[in-house]
């Protein structure tokens, strides 16, 4: 039985800038995201990680080629089209974290929910609270965003990624304003949501350590995804 594939691309072309400082960033890249899969993107930085996460992410246009979640294309959608389906399907972690700076920890969280509106106002801030928790920080829930270390700020931008249970989560660096053992325990929680409910990560990281620990690894050199390979686990 094929794995479900969530979140896919298929020959995408990018170009950055415009006339003699314009940039070939994406040169026909093909993707597949399988659910209950995490995949690392690797590669020197001007490689084009962050520009292949944005297309994915629709956060960002392709010139050429098209994306597609759980089979159907969703390339020719409208920007409100796009919003709703990234609001409900997608969870992106950015590596500057963006947060509210004088919204708490836990407005921040909520911050997504509010946008796809299916909670109540009680709901929304049990939820974010328990995804806090999730990632150390339910002792700081009020604590305003700018009052926080940058290594906390993330961890409260990667709760916020998951505030409406994406299905896929994507992440560009997530764990680069970490120390070691916040930036183990964010790509465990990560790991442990992609196997046991069912979702997809595709993470951009320069850590060798956590790219070995994912079930695929792609290459990316000049726009390119060069190389990639499956990395067989002892169960």
């Amino acid at each position: 039985m094929s794995a479900e594939i969530s979140l896919s691309c298929e020959h995408i072309e990018r170009y950055l800038g415009e006339e003699e400082e314009r940039v070939h960033a994406l040169r026909g890249v093909s993707l597949e995201i399988e659910t209950g899969s995490v995949h690392a993107v690797v590669g020197p930085s001007g490689c084009g990680k962050s520009s292949l996460l944005y297309i994915l992410g629709l956060l960002d246009t392709p010139d050429a080629g098209r994306i597609l979640i759980e089979s159907e294309t969703v390339s020719h959608l409208t920007d409100d089209e796009l919003a709703q389906q990234r609001s409900r399907f997608i969870g992106f972690i950015f590596q500057f974290h963006f947060l509210m700076e004088d919204f708490t920890a836990q407005e921040n969280v909520m911050i997504p929910m509010r946008k796809l509106g299916q909670l109540t106002d009680a709901q929304m801030r049990e939820r974010a609270a328990e995804l806090l928790r999730g990632v150390g920080l339910g002792d700081k829930l009020r604590r305003p965003s700018r009052h926080l270390s940058g290594g906390e700020q993330q961890r409260v931008a990667i709760a916020r990624a998951l505030a409406n249970d994406p299905k896929v989560i994507l992440a560009d660096e997530p764990t680069g304003n970490l120390d070691t053992a916040n930036s183990e325990r964010a790509f465990d929680l990560l790991q442990n949501l992609v196997h046991d409910r069912g979702k997809a990560l595709l993470l951009a990281t320069h850590n060798p350590a956590i790219a070995e620990a994912c079930d695929w690894i792609h290459e990316m050199k000049d726009g390119r995804i060069i190389d990639s390979q499956h990395q067989t686990t002892l169960t």
